[in-house]
């Protein structure tokens, strides 16, 4: 069911709200949250579609607000949506005028009671979310860096600023990478002596990657430009060789540990939708993303050579590699040639068997031969003594 309302009030979108709900014959809520979502008029449709996709895992209240301030008469125009395979409820609001300078005072009353609120910016985000008059009302605050032209000095900003509750979409893109590293360090416990991460030029999440690598490992990470999509590899260098996670196409990767086979992952990249429904399962301030920022933060004054993986220890870890390659193809080779020596002396046996029982053949064709001419000879003197 869709409600349009043209120069409404906070009062006459909750009264829509219970309408609609009563209209679909479900007058009780079973929603966990509220999701404000702020966004311009271009994008809001994806941003409302992700929204609602979110909410088949979250149920939850999205208000969809695009601010229009300007020198008009304020005003407020919404449209609620409930049903229509919306899994919670929907309400686009757009604010005109004045009243876009002041969009708490329209969302505060639309709050679901005793729930969390979690506030959304699909286009980038204010540089400190907290200190945004919509920011404040939410325990969590979402934003993209990635979605802004310039996403590292905007994020360096944001990152000097962090507060309990706020997080990027940036930072959520690298969950299945930080899982398969760490997972990798726990099956091959090792010395980690530097590691690098390559992605697209400007990327965030390889910022990210980089300073949550050091601020774990205490090493040097090294970042190179790549041609994407993303964040296309990271490698961690130890002394028996690298530990390789490298996916080039934005779909499948390539798991390498040292001694063991390479694997293939699926580490493909993940849809809005998808990074939103993650940020839903936690409401909790996440530690980790704040040591991440700080170490992040201490990059951004550290000199270049502290960021450079050694030449030497590239080359070392290289060279123990191939060594260990060529000891593998030796051993290899020897168990290739191991079977042709067996076949050779088979081969052989095979010949002296056929050679012995040549021999007695021709032993026993000559006693034979020996025995006629005996015979012979007797019973030629057998007739001689006859006449």
């Amino acid at each position: 069911m869709i409600i349009d309302l043209t120069d409404t009030t906070s009062s006459g979108i909750a009264s829509a709200l219970l309408q609609a709900r009563r209209h679909a014959g479900s007058p009780a809520m079973g929603m966990v949250g509220t999701i404000v979502v702020v966004v311009d008029e271009a994008s809001h449709h994806d941003a409302m579609k992700a929204a609602n996709e979110a909410g088949r895992e979250h149920p939850s209240r999205v208000l969809v607000a695009i601010l229009r301030p300007g020198r008009g008469a304020p005003g407020l125009d919404a449209e609620v949506r409930v049903g229509e395979g919306i899994p919670g409820e929907a309400v686009l609001l757009r604010l005109h005028g004045e009243l876009a300078k002041v969009p708490e005072s329209v969302i505060t009353p639309l709050l679901l009671p005793d729930s969390p609120v979690i506030v959304w910016w699909p286009g980038g985000g204010p540089k400190v979310p907290a200190d945004d008059p919509l920011g404040r009302l939410g325990r969590r605050r979402v934003t993209d860096s990635a979605a802004t032209r310039r996403a590292s000095i905007d994020y360096s900003a944001r990152a000097e600023g962090y507060a309990p509750g706020d997080t990027d979409f940036a930072w959520t893109r690298l969950t299945p990478w930080r899982a398969l590293m760490a997972a990798a360090l726990d099956q091959y416990p090792t010395k980690v002596t530097g590691a690098e991460v390559a992605a697209a030029k400007g990327n965030p999440s390889a910022d990210l990657m980089a300073a949550w690598l050091q601020s774990r490992l205490k090493v040097p990470v090294e970042q190179r430009n790549s041609r994407g999509p993303g964040v296309t590899a990271v490698r961690l260098f130890t002394p028996s060789g690298p530990i390789a996670l490298t996916r080039p196409d934005g779909a499948v990767a390539t798991f390498s540990v040292p001694g063991q086979p390479d694997r293939p992952v699926a580490l493909k990249r993940r849809t809005t939708s998808e990074l939103l429904s993650e940020e839903l399962r936690r409401l909790d301030p996440d530690d980790v993303y704040a040591k991440t920022l700080a170490c992040m933060v201490e990059r951004d004054s550290m000199p270049a050579a502290e960021k450079t993986v050694d030449a030497t220890a590239r080359k070392s870890t290289a060279a123990k590699v191939t060594a260990a390659g060529k000891k593998v193809a030796a051993g290899t080779s020897r168990k290739a040639a191991a079977p042709k020596k067996a076949a050779g002396a088979k081969k052989t046996v095979a010949k002296k068997t056929v050679a012995k029982k040549t021999v007695a053949k021709r032993s026993v064709a000559k006693k034979s031969v020996a025995r006629k001419t005996v015979a012979k000879k007797v019973a030629g003197s057998k007739k001689v003594a006859k006449r």
